[in-house]
């Protein structure tokens, strides 16, 4: 049977989209003419009060879940002995998280874009705290591993709710430092339980239960601040829209945001798994080659960790600022490029030039990073925002979670002579970290050049797009108008 008149139009359609995109891919990169670098200073002074409280229970809640999965991590052999298996085995309680994030994605995710941000937000973190109390009471490796699976989905939850919440209302100027303020809160998060696992392990006498019973309370005082705060008035204003008209229920936008974004949610699960390899890929083995190739001592192997997510600190910031000038995609790009001439003395040195090194491949790593949260809100529909950017990230993770693997599979054919004091075998896993990290930098530079970028997109409901370079097409935009307009329910300021 000959194709549709409907079927031809569609496909000539996606045709030229298509080739307008590819074509301006180059010159979309430029900075837009009259944008000049400013003070960050009146930037965040732009910021009221109400807008700060909002990053800050979003950065306080991002930087409790990263706490919350290094505790694992780092106590991994002490909860061996206890349950009497091997580290092997217990890392499978890493593993399931991992593996059970983007299911919680998906259901924080719809809660969060039907709900609000806030209520969602709040039974997160009751979970945080009955997961964590539990785990310190685990008794056998079955409930060991039962509990850090339901950790998993609670963990998957959090990420994109926290970035609604800290970027919807925030100023268009202040966006790209927020976002990095905001993503950081994953190296904060690994500081602070480096930091109390040292204070509270190695002090206590329930040893590694003690650290996560003590995770179990900053949740309260997060839970605690977040209910003094209202909703967003991005929020607000896409829950009018709905009243205001039928066909704009959360049920038929949440159709139209899968059917008209499903190719830019698959090019960002796409963006995100590159992203989380970088992550994954510079960081999980990195102790282990410091201790065991490197030999060096708990103290400076620890030191140089610490060094590390201080530059991933500073880049994350840094970098994310710097988008808003120059744009997030060119900003990615030059975070790849500058981290892949790093790569070299990263993975190589093995002097105390190395502090150096990983400060700023870090720097870079973590840069790129500082401007994926405000990136994919941008490229998000406001209906359906916290469960976009949510899936998309835990789904990257999830394509990301072998890298560790991946690389330690690989270092042992590269066996290095064997310490007469130790009888670790010894790989030269710095040879694969470089390979494998020069190969995702690329990966994510290609991508980044031939995705979307929307920024300075209005992230409220009642926004009135243009038609993106992507093809997307904007919510009705009289509709918008009056929602943005309906005073009657903004929040009332903090």
């Amino acid at each position: 049977m000959a194709p549709s008149i409907t079927s031809l139009t569609a496909s000539s359609t996606w045709s030229h989209r298509l080739r307008k995109h590819l074509s301006t891919r180059v010159s979309s990169l430029r900075p837009p003419p009259g944008v000049h670098l400013e003070n960050p200073i009146p930037i965040l002074k732009q910021l009221n009060r109400r807008q700060w409280m909002f990053v800050l229970v979003a950065l306080a809640g991002w930087t409790w879940d990263a706490f919350d999965f290094f505790t694992v991590s780092l106590t991994v052999s002490d909860i061996a002995t206890s349950l009497g298996r091997t580290v092997t085995e217990i890392t499978w309680g890493i593993t399931l998280v991992l593996m059970l994030r983007s299911v919680g994605a998906i259901v924080f995710g719809i809660a969060a874009d039907k709900f609000g941000r806030k209520w969602p937000f709040i039974v997160n973190c009751l979970v945080f705290i009955a997961l964590e109390l539990g785990t310190g009471f685990v008794q056998t490796y079955r409930q060991f591993l039962a509990v850090r699976s339901l950790f998993g989905i609670a963990m998957g939850g959090i990420y994109g709710n926290c970035a609604a919440t800290a970027l919807e209302d925030c100023p268009v100027e202040a966006r790209g430092i927020i976002s990095g303020i905001l993503q950081q809160g994953y190296a904060l998060g690994y500081l602070l339980a480096v930091v109390f696992n040292r204070a509270i392990t190695y002090n206590s006498p329930h040893g590694w239960r003690a650290l996560f019973w003590f995770g179990a309370c900053p949740p309260v005082l997060i839970i605690a601040l977040r209910l003094m705060l209202p909703e967003t008035d991005a929020y607000l204003a896409q829950r009018h829209l709905e009243r205001i008209s039928p066909s704009t229920a959360f049920l038929q936008m949440a159709k139209w945001s899968l059917k008209k974004y499903w190719h830019v949610m698959i090019y960002m699960v796409i963006l995100m798994a590159g992203f989380n390899f970088m992550s994954h890929g510079s960081q999980d083995l990195y102790p282990t080659m410091l201790r065991v190739q490197l030999e060096f001592s708990p103290n400076k192997s620890t030191v140089t960790m610490v060094v590390a997510n201080l530059g991933a600190i500073t880049g994350g910031v840094f970098i994310g600022y710097m988008s808003d000038f120059v744009g997030r995609r060119l900003s990615v790009i030059t975070a790849c490029l500058l981290g892949g001439a790093l790569i070299y003395p990263w993975a190589f040195i093995r002097n105390d030039g190395i502090m150096a090194a990983v400060f700023f491949l870090q720097f870079m790593v973590q840069g790129a990073w500082g401007v994926i949260p405000i990136y994919l809100s941008e490229l998000s529909p406001p209906a359906f925002r916290v469960f976009i950017v949510g899936v998309a990230y835990q789904l990257g993770n999830l394509a990301s979670s072998a890298s560790s693997t991946i690389e330690a599979t690989i270092g042992t054919q590269f066996p290095l002579e064997q310490n007469s004091k130790s009888a670790v075998k010894r790989y030269d896993y710095g040879k694969v970290m470089a390979i494998l990290m020069g190969c995702v930098f690329g990966f994510v530079m290609i991508v980044m050049f031939f995705g979307p970028e929307h920024r300075s997109a209005d992230l409220s409901a009642g926004r009135s797009f243009e038609k993106h370079d992507d093809g997307v097409d904007a919510y009705p935009a009289d509709l918008e108008k009056v929602a943005a307009q309906h005073e009657d329910d903004v929040a009332v300021r903090v």
